[in-house]
């Protein structure tokens, strides 16, 4: 990775942009929501597009000298649309891809086809839902009425049949589907029949699992080429998960629906939209097209599958017994473990995690009785399966002896060095 200088009088920012450098360089990321993008979307990111102010839409704004934004803005939308749609679909849905990230997105859903009190079912946060899925400590819970589905108990996957018996009971206007920490691909045909029964909204919230859907590794809620009955009438995501582009998200939904949501990003939320992500995003959606991002999704997910083999030959429970898509969950409570220490331990060796619940956990979330592990971060340095085993041996080594040794931190430094970030 080189160095990039803010500027020439700032030592003090210079100093910690080299540090962080550095900690990327140096540590092997499995966090399962972060990945690296490409130096074009880098670039776009820090580019003139930052000083312009463009509230409004396309030929709709509230200030002059947009033209070249207009064109960057739709150059967004057509390339979401010819990636997440087939031909014959796009002209029955449309994206806005003014969101900051991703509960910006999510807000504007609930509150563009919500009214205050409104009932909503999504799955729970604890069971591996997400804090804009209706948590009681976020804005989703506080101002619209959440019920939950989560996970059977047993075989700790969703059971369509119960999430149906739930809906049936609640009669939410909207139903959530989507999740953060959940290692099996979700099935947004059920979902639909389960909308369509009870009369609700269907709303997916893909930011973890974008790019596996491009990729063709995970189902999508999108309509296929051929038929159309069964989709979903809203789609939220970030782009800077497994879709490897900025810290941003969009919206795709229905014609429909599309007025009122765009009314909600603006003037109802957000003020000037950041254009300079949005020609990121126009990148990524353009780099996400390409047959090498399909081999690159497909990896994301082999890679998954390995380390969760690895992870469960050598004694760690993983919840639901393995993954489809591109993250792990452990359960420690074998290894008499809890989240907090282990990411810990995982760190002092240069390897980054995040500490997460498991289903039906009676720990706290703050340090709760599971480990997430993802696979994007690590995939996009070019790693594949043989290192994947290695990584699963060393992250056993170190959570059932609970220590690093200096075999340990050299094992992860040789594994840094020989794939670079190239960004």
């Amino acid at each position: 990775m080189k160095s990039r200088r803010i500027n020439q009088i700032d030592s003090e920012a210079n100093r910690l942009l080299l540090e962080e450098e550095k900690r990327q360089q140096n540590t092997l990321n499995l966090i399962a929501s972060e990945n690296y993008p490409s130096k074009a979307v880098l670039s776009a990111l820090g580019s003139v597009l930052d000083s312009k102010y463009a509230e409004g839409y396309p030929k709709k704004r509230y200030y002059a000298g947009n033209l070249v934004i207009d064109k960057v803005e739709k150059l967004a939308q057509k390339r979401a649309l010819q990636l997440f749609l087939p031909k014959n679909h796009r002209d029955k849905f449309k994206v806005n891809v003014q969101p900051y990230s991703g509960s910006p997105a999510n807000i504007v859903v609930y509150a563009a086809l919500l009214g205050r009190g409104d009932k909503v079912l999504a799955m729970d946060l604890s069971q591996g839902g997400h804090l804009t899925h209706g948590a009681k400590v976020n804005f989703s819970g506080k101002f619209w009425n959440f019920s939950y589905y989560g996970v059977d108990r047993k075989t700790e996957k969703l059971d369509y049949n119960q999430i149906l018996s739930i809906a049936k009971k609640e009669k939410p206007k909207l139903i959530v589907c989507g999740a953060t920490a959940y290692p099996r691909e979700i099935d947004f045909r059920q979902f639909s029949q389960i909308a369509q029964k009870v009369g609700a909204i269907l709303m997916a919230d893909i930011s973890h699992i974008a790019g596996l859907i491009v990729g063709g590794v995970h189902s999508s809620p999108f309509p296929t080429s051929r038929a159309g009955r069964f989709c979903v009438d809203v789609v939220t995501s970030t782009t800077h998960k497994t879709l490897r582009g900025p810290r941003s998200a969009f919206i795709i939904s229905k014609n429909k629906l599309a007025k009122r949501i765009d009314q909600a990003v603006f003037p109802g939320l957000q003020g000037g939209p950041h254009e300079n992500e949005i020609l990121a995003k126009a990148i990524c959606f353009k780099e996400a097209s390409r047959k090498e991002f399909k081999n690159y999704a497909q990896q994301v997910v082999k890679n998954a599958q390995v380390l969760a083999e690895g992870l469960e030959k050598n004694g760690l429970r993983l919840v639901s017994g393995g993954t489809d898509n591109h993250l792990v969950l452990i359960d420690l409570r074998s290894i008499n473990l809890r989240g907090l220490r282990a990411q810990n331990l995982l760190e002092q060796a240069g390897i980054i995690s995040n500490r997460n619940p498991i289903p039906y956990d009676i720990n706290p979330a703050y340090n709760p009785s599971g480990l997430r592990l993802g696979t994007a971060a690590i995939t996009s340095r070019g790693m594949k399966e043989k290192e994947m085993e290695e990584i699963a041996e060393i992250i056993v080594q170190i959570l059932k002896n609970k220590t690093i040794s200096k075999i340990i931190k050299s094992k992860v430094r040789i594994l840094c060095r020989k794939f670079p970030l190239n960004i």
